[in-house]
């Protein structure tokens, strides 16, 4: 049986799910792993939406908190809001307190990957901040560590990410991941794929 891989995020501009098309690129590249990509219920009105300059969304399906129990390993993607996951991806996990009761997701991978603003915007703060949810879910968080190799020490070109995940930086929204970070990416969701399909391996 394959191993199921959930690369759930939220993306207001579309920075968040680059990365994560990328991430399940990497994760279907290991034999064995079936990858899927979902967004979290967005929380503001539409006409919001507009003001703030927010595309429409893509067509990759929501995704309903207890589904995440059906997932053999899940990657959270959400960009920052203050060195934090943004407020959209937080109602989600809010929601989960079902899964929590029954432990349901306690025992399962997962790692997380961002997006921020700026170069001080908040690329390990907000991994740290988000690992609380996994802790208490008894989830096991997989970074990746320095695992990426040379790329982790590039100093010629601005790259987002660090050893808790991949990442990008928005700027002023402009900005798309470059392809250092979406190689980065794609790696983060191959090394957690194999760790994930090991682990199942093991408890079946």
């Amino acid at each position: 049986m394959a191993t199921k891989v959930y690369i759930v995020y939220y993306s207001m501009y579309g920075h968040v799910e680059k990365l994560a098309e990328e991430i399940k690129k990497g994760a279907a590249s290991v034999e064995g792993v079936e990858a899927q990509l979902y967004q979290v219920p967005e929380t503001l009105q539409d006409e919001v939406l507009g003001k703030m300059g927010a595309p429409p969304k893509s067509e990759v399906p929501i995704i309903a908190p207890n589904d995440l129990s059906d997932a053999d390993g899940l990657l959270f993607g959400f960009p920052t809001r203050f060195g934090m996951m943004a407020a959209q991806f937080k109602a989600f996990l809010d929601a989960t307190g079902g899964l929590w009761r029954s432990q349901q997701l306690a025992g399962k991978p997962a790692g997380i990957f961002y997006s921020t603003g700026s170069q001080g915007g908040g690329q390990e703060t907000t991994a740290l901040t988000a690992i609380t949810q996994l802790v208490h879910h008894g989830m096991l968080f997989v970074p990746i560590g320095y695992t990426f190799g040379a790329g982790m020490f590039e100093m010629e070109q601005i790259k987002g990410g660090s050893p808790y995940g991949a990442g990008t930086f928005a700027g002023d929204g402009t900005r798309q991941p470059s392809e250092l970070e979406l190689q980065q990416a794609f790696h983060q969701g191959k090394y957690f794929a194999s760790i994930a399909k090991k682990l199942k391996g093991t408890t079946a």
